[in-house]
């Protein structure tokens, strides 16, 4: 356990993180601090640090105007029963306010409480005067009903204001109750445990120092999101580049520089290693047998190399190892945001121009990473047997110079009308892929069942049933457009019963579990027939089971 007394040969160095970089699951955290040196130091210590952190990653170097030697680095563990304060005054700024809030209704409630009863009070006292003076005539009965609608609004007005702000005073009454909860285990001691770093050191000089450490943290993620959005009239899709950053490290990531990666820094950069692939009888099996599919053995992570103990090169600017590569960026325009794209084979990294603020609580923080547009071609696609409507699908090419799509999902809108939520797969510069629209009304499909004839005539004792439909598609956009129709024929699970294609108009072949497949090209304002024919051939006496037509 370290211990919290600061000897005279060490030096505490306060620190605050000023980069991060995001990975699928952790996060690189790089901190400085600056310390003005006496020459006696024999050690500088950075602390607290979150437990989440993995201690043989670290790594540490330093600049100044005076000649320091990084020796050796160590971690030690650190317990404390401090609560925090920042958020102690942060729970009670939000107690206080809601109190102020819950006041505020209280005094609206009694107002609206005298005026409901002054109401009242003019009902109670103006009711005999107003009877006996339309007794004589004197109040026409116009203004009598005049008085008691005016009467009957204001006193429902106020009934239904104060109810209202009772239901405010509820919602904020269980706010109180969870803030307070919170509040009390925050306050309540209880035994914090810390990482502590001490970095040894031999220092020459009276000067300003800088030291910077990285490490990696666990409890980090972030993963890609998209908005796609379809202007049909222009047949443009935009889209805009979103990701979504999590983490529960312990630390606060406030005014950082945020970059997000797509490495696996966690991943083994070694293949597989082949094992022998054994067979053997059933009468003699092996202990050892291996199953085909399961004859890879997964190599382990490679750890970081430990540093403690472990010497550095003298100088004024000393390196612990590479804290991360050295990337050339490009910089890719958007018209919402700006954010420096760079590539290292297929590792991409994004630098976000904006400084990131993601506190470590848990909450998805979104942000955007460049927005761009891109060409689209409209296809239509129909499968009448299962619908009587075509569904609307875009066709894309992602930029040759572009990035790389990372699976995510993805909100689409068609003409700023929301549409559904769909999965985008990994998708690389150039690559071409669609996307779904819903349903465009602008297609009117028709399938009738036209003949359904069995032959009486038995020919080998065989039964012969035909049948045939009559597909009608009427385009009724003002531009022409290109169809995709699906239709399927029965498969045949039983060698004596036989499914054929007798005929199809437009001629088309029959493709893998029966499928059939029209590309049509229809006018604007015109109608496209299709028409086909099959054939169920069995023996009379074999019952067929799901020839549901």
């Amino acid at each position: 356990m370290g211990n919290l007394e600061t000897p005279q040969w060490q030096k505490i160095i306060q620190s605050q993180i000023t980069a991060v970089t995001v990975y699928g699951d952790q996060a690189l955290v790089t901190r400085k601090g600056k310390v003005s040196l006496v020459g006696g130091e024999r050690e500088l210590v950075i602390a607290p640090l979150p437990m989440t952190m993995e201690t043989q990653s670290v790594r540490v170097q330093g600049i100044g105007t005076v000649g320091v030697r990084l020796k050796d680095v160590t971690c030690d563990r650190l317990y404390t029963t401090e609560p925090i304060a920042e958020r102690v005054a942060q729970l009670v700024r939000q107690i206080h306010q809601i109190e102020s809030q819950k006041r505020h209704l209280q005094a609206q409630i009694e107002a609206l409480a005298l005026q409901s009863s002054f109401i009242t009070g003019l009902r109670d006292k103006t009711e005999e005067t107003f009877a006996q003076s339309l007794a004589r005539k004197n109040l026409s009965l116009s203004e009598t009903l005049d008085f008691l609608n005016f009467l009957g609004s204001q006193y429902s007005e106020y009934a239904i204001a104060s109810g209202d702000c009772k239901n405010q005073q509820q919602e904020l009454d269980k706010q109180l109750q969870a803030l307070r909860s919170s509040l009390q285990k925050l306050q309540t001691p209880h035994p914090k445990e810390s990482f502590r770093l001490l970095v040894g050191v031999e220092v020459t000089g009276c000067r300003e120092f800088e030291l910077e450490i990285s490490y990696m943290v666990h409890k980090a993620s972030w993963q890609p999101l998209y908005d796609l959005r379809v202007d049909t009239n222009n047949k443009i899709i935009h889209l805009v580049y979103l990701a979504e950053i999590t983490q529960t490290t312990g630390e606060d990531w406030l005014g950082v520089d945020l970059t997000l990666s797509t490495a696996k820094p966690g991943n083994s950069p070694l293949p597989p290693k082949l094992k022998p692939w054994y067979i053997d009888t059933v009468i003699t099996p092996t202990r050892n047998t291996v199953q085909p599919g399961t004859d890879f053995q997964p190599a382990m992570a490679l750890p970081m190399p430990m540093l403690a103990n472990q010497r550095l090169i003298d100088g004024f600017a000393t390196e612990f190892g590479e804290l991360q590569p050295t990337l050339d960026m490009d910089v890719m325009a958007a018209e919402v945001a700006i954010a420096q794209l760079s590539r290292i084979g297929s590792v991409i990294a994004f630098k976000l121009e904006s400084s990131g603020n993601i506190p470590s609580d848990g909450t998805p923080h979104k942000t955007t990473i460049f927005t761009d547009e891109y060409p689209c071609k409209f296809t239509h696609v129909a499968i009448p047997r299962l619908v009587s409507f075509a569904y609307l699908q875009a066709n894309i090419i992602n930029n040759v110079n572009g990035a790389t799509l990372l699976p995510g999902a993805a909100n689409i809108f068609r003409d700023q009308v929301f549409v559904g939520t769909t999965q985008l797969e990994n998708i690389l510069p150039g690559q071409e892929f669609n996307i779904n629209l819903g349903i465009d009304e602008g297609l009117k499909v028709e399938r009738d069942l036209v003949e359904r004839n069995v032959d009486k005539k038995l020919m080998r004792n065989q039964k012969r049933i035909t049948y045939a439909y009559r597909l009608i598609i009427t385009n009724l956009l003002k531009e022409d457009v290109n169809l995709l129709l699906n239709e399927q024929l029965p498969v045949s699970r039983n060698e004596q019963l036989k499914v054929r294609l007798n005929c199809s108009n437009p001629p088309i072949q029959m493709r893998e579990m029966g499928v059939l497949e029209w590309l049509l090209r229809i006018p604007n304002k015109e109608k496209q027939e299709i028409y086909y024919q099959f054939i169920v051939e069995h023996p009379s006496e074999l019952k067929v089971i799901g020839l549901d037509i």
